[in-house]
């Protein structure tokens, strides 16, 4: 087992979901249960699925988890294009995040590697 709390991707993922929340806190209200909420939930489920991957057992079953959050933040990553392309989301706040995005999806594919082996 690993405490998740000590785990680089957990924190960085942490910090990505309140930034994720503030960008969309500014979205239209016509995208209250469209993009916002989507957004929103492909961010917390990262580190959510860390943490709870964390508790188990085996490697094989953490590195499920870390699969599962790799999938929320390309999910994310897409959303967050979606948002740019509607105007949502101004170019440099873009790049910026979809910047962290992409360093977290490599933290995580080499964390879980390092539990493949």
């Amino acid at each position: 087992m690993h405490n998740f709390r000590k785990l680089n991707i957990w924190l960085k993922s942490v910090e990505l979901v309140t930034d994720i929340y503030r960008l969309t806190n500014t979205f239209p209200d016509c995208e209250r249960f469209g993009l916002k909420s989507q957004m929103q939930d492909a961010a917390v489920s990262c580190p959510t699925n860390i943490a709870e991957g964390s508790a188990k057992s085996s490697n094989k079953d953490f590195a499920r988890f870390l699969e599962i959050s790799l999938g929320s933040l390309y999910e994310l990553e897409t959303e967050l294009l979606v948002s740019s392309n509607l105007g949502y989301t101004d170019s440099e706040k873009y790049e910026t995040l979809q910047n962290r995005i992409i360093e977290l999806e490599k933290m995580i594919v080499v964390f879980k590697n390092q539990l493949d082996k």
